[in-house]
Protein backbone atom coordinates (compact mmCIF):
# COMPACT_ATOMS: atom_id res chain seq x y z
CA UNK A 1 0.00 0.00 0.00
CA UNK A 2 1.09 3.76 -0.67
CA UNK A 3 0.94 4.51 3.12
CA UNK A 4 3.52 1.58 4.03
CA UNK A 5 6.25 3.82 1.86
CA UNK A 6 4.36 7.55 2.21
CA UNK A 7 1.96 7.43 5.59
CA UNK A 8 1.47 10.92 5.42
CA UNK A 9 -1.43 9.69 2.92
CA UNK A 10 -2.77 8.10 5.83
CA UNK A 11 -3.30 11.46 7.86
CA UNK A 12 -7.20 12.48 8.31
CA UNK A 13 -8.18 15.76 10.46
CA UNK A 14 -11.90 15.99 10.79
CA UNK A 15 -13.81 18.44 12.48
CA UNK A 16 -18.06 18.68 12.96
CA UNK A 17 -18.08 19.50 9.38
CA UNK A 18 -15.27 18.52 7.13
CA UNK A 19 -12.65 16.30 6.89
CA UNK A 20 -9.34 17.13 5.73
CA UNK A 21 -7.13 14.88 3.67
CA UNK A 22 -4.05 14.66 1.94
CA UNK A 23 -5.33 15.11 -1.64
CA UNK A 24 -4.68 12.32 -3.71
CA UNK A 25 -4.43 12.34 -7.77
CA UNK A 26 -8.05 12.38 -7.94
CA UNK A 27 -8.79 15.14 -4.95
CA UNK A 28 -6.33 16.97 -7.43
CA UNK A 29 -8.20 16.93 -10.14
CA UNK A 30 -11.53 17.71 -8.33
CA UNK A 31 -9.20 20.13 -6.54
CA UNK A 32 -7.45 22.06 -10.31
CA UNK A 33 -11.84 21.52 -11.35
CA UNK A 34 -12.77 23.57 -8.91
CA UNK A 35 -10.55 26.70 -9.07
CA UNK A 36 -11.30 26.93 -12.85
CA UNK A 37 -14.68 27.73 -11.94
CA UNK A 38 -13.60 30.55 -9.59
CA UNK A 39 -12.00 31.32 -6.40
CA UNK A 40 -12.62 35.37 -5.78
CA UNK A 41 -13.97 37.88 -8.07
CA UNK A 42 -12.55 38.70 -11.76
CA UNK A 43 -11.82 42.44 -10.41
CA UNK A 44 -9.56 41.10 -7.53
CA UNK A 45 -6.43 39.15 -7.13
CA UNK A 46 -6.06 37.34 -3.22
CA UNK A 47 -2.76 35.65 -4.13
CA UNK A 48 0.28 37.15 -4.31
CA UNK A 49 1.37 35.30 -7.30
CA UNK A 50 -1.88 35.72 -10.10
CA UNK A 51 -2.43 31.74 -10.59
CA UNK A 52 -5.41 31.90 -11.31
CA UNK A 53 -5.49 34.53 -14.24
CA UNK A 54 -3.84 31.87 -16.73
CA UNK A 55 -5.61 30.36 -19.78
CA UNK A 56 -6.28 27.24 -19.92
CA UNK A 57 -5.13 24.37 -20.53
CA UNK A 58 -2.12 25.93 -18.65
CA UNK A 59 -4.08 26.73 -15.63
CA UNK A 60 -4.55 23.05 -14.72
CA UNK A 61 -1.48 21.78 -15.69
CA UNK A 62 0.37 24.18 -13.30
CA UNK A 63 -2.05 23.75 -10.79
CA UNK A 64 -1.31 19.97 -10.89
CA UNK A 65 2.41 20.82 -10.99
CA UNK A 66 2.29 23.06 -8.42
CA UNK A 67 0.24 20.04 -5.94
CA UNK A 68 2.81 17.56 -7.15
CA UNK A 69 5.62 19.44 -6.30
CA UNK A 70 4.99 19.00 -2.74
CA UNK A 71 5.16 15.62 -2.77
CA UNK A 72 8.64 14.96 -4.82
CA UNK A 73 10.46 18.14 -2.74
CA UNK A 74 9.31 16.69 0.66
CA UNK A 75 11.98 16.70 3.28
CA UNK A 76 11.83 16.83 6.93
CA UNK A 77 13.35 20.13 7.55
CA UNK A 78 11.27 21.52 3.92
CA UNK A 79 7.91 20.12 3.96
CA UNK A 80 4.28 21.39 2.56
CA UNK A 81 1.17 19.44 3.24
CA UNK A 82 -1.64 20.09 1.24
CA UNK A 83 -4.78 18.79 2.18
CA UNK A 84 -7.91 18.66 0.25
CA UNK A 85 -10.95 19.94 2.54
CA UNK A 86 -14.44 17.88 1.95
CA UNK A 87 -17.77 18.42 2.94
CA UNK A 88 -20.39 16.02 2.71
CA UNK A 89 -18.24 13.66 0.20
CA UNK A 90 -17.96 17.05 -1.31
CA UNK A 91 -14.25 18.69 -2.50
CA UNK A 92 -14.69 22.14 -1.20
CA UNK A 93 -10.93 23.75 -1.02
CA UNK A 94 -8.15 23.21 0.55
CA UNK A 95 -5.72 23.96 3.53
CA UNK A 96 -2.07 23.93 3.40
CA UNK A 97 0.07 23.72 6.24
CA UNK A 98 4.24 24.45 6.07
CA UNK A 99 7.12 24.34 7.64
CA UNK A 100 11.28 24.97 7.05
CA UNK A 101 13.69 23.35 9.87
CA UNK A 102 10.70 22.87 11.91
CA UNK A 103 12.43 20.66 14.40
CA UNK A 104 14.55 23.45 15.48
CA UNK A 105 11.98 26.66 14.21
CA UNK A 106 9.10 25.17 15.76
CA UNK A 107 7.30 27.38 13.37
CA UNK A 108 4.14 26.74 10.65
CA UNK A 109 2.86 28.94 7.94
CA UNK A 110 -0.25 28.14 5.99
CA UNK A 111 -2.59 28.79 2.85
CA UNK A 112 -6.12 27.97 2.06
CA UNK A 113 -8.84 28.60 -0.77
CA UNK A 114 -12.00 27.58 -1.10
CA UNK A 115 -14.53 27.59 -4.14
CA UNK A 116 -16.62 30.34 -4.98
CA UNK A 117 -19.95 28.28 -4.45
CA UNK A 118 -18.34 27.32 -0.78
CA UNK A 119 -17.22 30.06 0.82
CA UNK A 120 -19.80 32.11 3.21
CA UNK A 121 -20.55 29.03 5.21
CA UNK A 122 -17.75 29.47 7.87
CA UNK A 123 -15.08 26.80 6.53
CA UNK A 124 -12.43 28.82 6.39
CA UNK A 125 -12.44 29.23 9.96
CA UNK A 126 -12.72 25.58 10.53
CA UNK A 127 -10.55 23.98 8.24
CA UNK A 128 -7.46 26.80 9.57
CA UNK A 129 -8.42 25.52 12.89
CA UNK A 130 -7.93 21.72 11.75
CA UNK A 131 -4.93 23.03 10.73
CA UNK A 132 -3.95 24.36 13.66
CA UNK A 133 -5.00 21.71 16.25
CA UNK A 134 -2.10 19.35 13.99
CA UNK A 135 0.43 22.28 14.13
CA UNK A 136 -0.25 22.86 17.86
CA UNK A 137 -1.88 19.37 19.10
CA UNK A 138 0.04 17.21 16.59
CA UNK A 139 3.22 18.31 15.84
CA UNK A 140 3.98 20.41 19.39
CA UNK A 141 4.46 23.84 17.24
CA UNK A 142 5.31 27.22 18.94
CA UNK A 143 3.91 29.67 16.65
CA UNK A 144 1.98 29.74 13.26
CA UNK A 145 1.94 32.97 10.58
CA UNK A 146 -0.59 34.05 8.28
CA UNK A 147 -0.16 36.79 5.76
CA UNK A 148 -3.38 38.45 3.48
CA UNK A 149 -3.63 41.72 1.41
CA UNK A 150 -4.91 44.22 3.59
CA UNK A 151 -8.32 44.12 1.31
CA UNK A 152 -8.59 40.48 1.99
CA UNK A 153 -11.38 40.87 4.41
CA UNK A 154 -12.46 37.42 4.82
CA UNK A 155 -9.07 36.12 5.57
CA UNK A 156 -8.02 38.67 7.61
CA UNK A 157 -11.24 38.27 9.71
CA UNK A 158 -10.31 34.08 9.67
CA UNK A 159 -7.10 35.25 11.34
CA UNK A 160 -8.49 37.41 14.17
CA UNK A 161 -11.02 34.93 14.91
CA UNK A 162 -8.51 32.43 15.72
CA UNK A 163 -6.18 34.80 17.78
CA UNK A 164 -3.82 35.71 15.47
CA UNK A 165 -2.40 39.35 15.97
CA UNK A 166 -0.62 41.81 13.41
CA UNK A 167 3.11 40.97 13.24
CA UNK A 168 4.56 43.64 10.35
CA UNK A 169 4.04 44.12 6.90
CA UNK A 170 6.27 42.79 3.25
CA UNK A 171 6.87 44.49 0.36
CA UNK A 172 6.41 42.97 -2.76
CA UNK A 173 7.32 43.36 -6.09
CA UNK A 174 5.18 45.66 -8.17
CA UNK A 175 2.22 44.03 -9.48
CA UNK A 176 1.40 44.15 -13.48
CA UNK A 177 0.29 47.35 -12.83
CA UNK A 178 3.57 48.77 -11.83
CA UNK A 179 2.51 49.52 -7.90
CA UNK A 180 3.84 47.33 -5.52
CA UNK A 181 1.91 45.18 -2.79
CA UNK A 182 1.50 45.45 0.89
CA UNK A 183 0.70 42.01 2.62
CA UNK A 184 0.16 42.44 6.16
CA UNK A 185 2.22 39.80 8.38
CA UNK A 186 -0.51 38.16 11.29
CA UNK A 187 1.25 35.47 14.07
CA UNK A 188 -0.63 33.20 16.58
CA UNK A 189 0.84 31.79 19.41
CA UNK A 190 0.69 28.85 21.53
CA UNK A 191 -0.74 30.89 24.48
CA UNK A 192 -3.46 32.62 22.06
CA UNK A 193 -4.13 29.37 20.53
CA UNK A 194 -5.38 28.14 23.34
CA UNK A 195 -7.71 31.04 24.12
CA UNK A 196 -9.20 30.65 20.89
CA UNK A 197 -9.37 26.62 20.54
CA UNK A 198 -13.26 26.08 19.95
CA UNK A 199 -13.61 23.98 16.79
CA UNK A 200 -12.63 20.32 17.94
CA UNK A 201 -10.62 18.26 16.00
CA UNK A 202 -9.60 15.03 15.57
CA UNK A 203 -6.26 13.69 14.58
CA UNK A 204 -5.86 10.14 13.25
CA UNK A 205 -3.00 8.78 11.50
CA UNK A 206 0.19 11.18 12.97
CA UNK A 207 2.22 8.49 14.81
CA UNK A 208 2.83 6.77 11.42
CA UNK A 209 4.31 9.90 9.45
CA UNK A 210 5.31 12.38 12.65
CA UNK A 211 9.19 11.67 11.35
CA UNK A 212 7.97 12.75 7.93
CA UNK A 213 7.48 16.63 9.59
CA UNK A 214 10.76 16.73 11.50
CA UNK A 215 8.43 16.72 14.70
CA UNK A 216 9.29 15.61 18.27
Amino acid sequence: MLTDHWPVFGLRLTTPRLELRPASQDDLVALVELAARGIHAPDRMPFSEPWTRQPQPAFARNGLKHFWASWANWEPDDWRLVLAVVHEGVIVGTQDCGAKDFARRREVGSGSWLGLTHQGHGFGTEMRAAMLELAFTGLDARWAISSAFPDNAPSLAVSRRLGYADDGIEILPADESGRPRSLRRLRLTREAWHEHRTIPTTIEGLDACREMFGAP
